[in-house]
């Protein structure tokens, strides 16, 4: 069964036996600001739907997903050793076992997928700005292992150019690397806009990530494809799912 031609493969020099998308608002049950493809279960839509929508997602994938109770944190759930049925309280996720399906959900915070080179873990985060300033990112590329090159690829999230922060947003950044006020443009009253694709680049960097793609969609401004919290906080959620195909990473990795 293909996928949905509105989702989002990401076009990144990984492993044949990484498998991920992102999907989009098209697709779905939901209505009103949750249509089409709501996947978030906790902003008011009609579980109903909700779950409809899940059910139709989870027919792409090789197992149920492992959701996440998100807090815009910095924790990165092991799936392999997570308990089953509830919810791992974390904004990242982790796992070696071919099969096994991490996810996150977001609307305007950034979605970032990560692998080992040689396809045996793979991760995804969610990325609001205060778990990129606290180091989910760091966290989540820690939680892949040593022994092989990690690469990333961004989702969609809030553009550069209608992501309003205030200045203790800068602060909390730059304090951390002083490059990232690189990534804020001043605007009245004291404000910035902040480029979250930017900040992502510079603490992948940070991390030893040398090989990032994806970025450059706005989830505000592009309404007719994405959810946006800021745009409308009765909103709907899209999400990031990855896993290593059930046949396993190559032999020799």
């Amino acid at each position: 069964m293909s996928l949905h031609p509105d989702w989002l493969v990401p076009d990144w020099p990984a492993p044949g036996c990484v498998r991920a998308f992102v999907t989009t608002r098209a697709g779905g049950a939901s209505e009103g600001e949750y249509g089409s493809l709501n996947l978030g279960s906790r902003g008011g839509d009609d579980p109903a739907r909700v779950a409809a929508n899940r059910r139709a997602v989870q027919a792409h994938l090789p197992s149920p997903p492992r959701w996440l109770a998100q807090v815009h944190g910095t924790a990165v759930a092991d799936l392999d050793s997570a308990p089953p049925g509830a919810e791992p309280v974390a904004d990242a996720a982790a796992t070696s076992v071919p099969g096994r399906v991490a996810v996150v959900l977001t609307a305007d915070c950034l979605p970032v997928f990560l692998c080992r080179a040689d396809g045996a873990r793979v991760a995804v985060a969610h990325a609001g700005w205060r778990g990129l300033a606290a180091g989910v990112l760091e966290n989540a590329v820690a939680a892949l292992g040593a022994g092989s090159p990690v690469l990333a690829w961004l989702g969609p999230a809030i553009g550069p150019a209608a992501f309003e922060v205030g200045p203790e947003v800068r602060e909390a950044f730059v304090t951390a690397q002083e490059e990232a006020a690189v990534a804020f443009v001043p605007r009245a009253g004291g404000k910035f806009l902040a480029d979250l694709y930017a900040l992502a680049r510079l603490r992948l960097a940070r991390a030893g990530v040398a090989s990032v793609g994806g970025g450059g969609w706005c989830t505000f401004t592009e309404r007719e494809r994405f959810f946006s919290y800021r745009r409308a906080r009765e909103s709907g959620r899209l999400g990031a799912f990855i896993w290593i195909a059930p046949e396993g990473p190559p032999r020799g990795a």
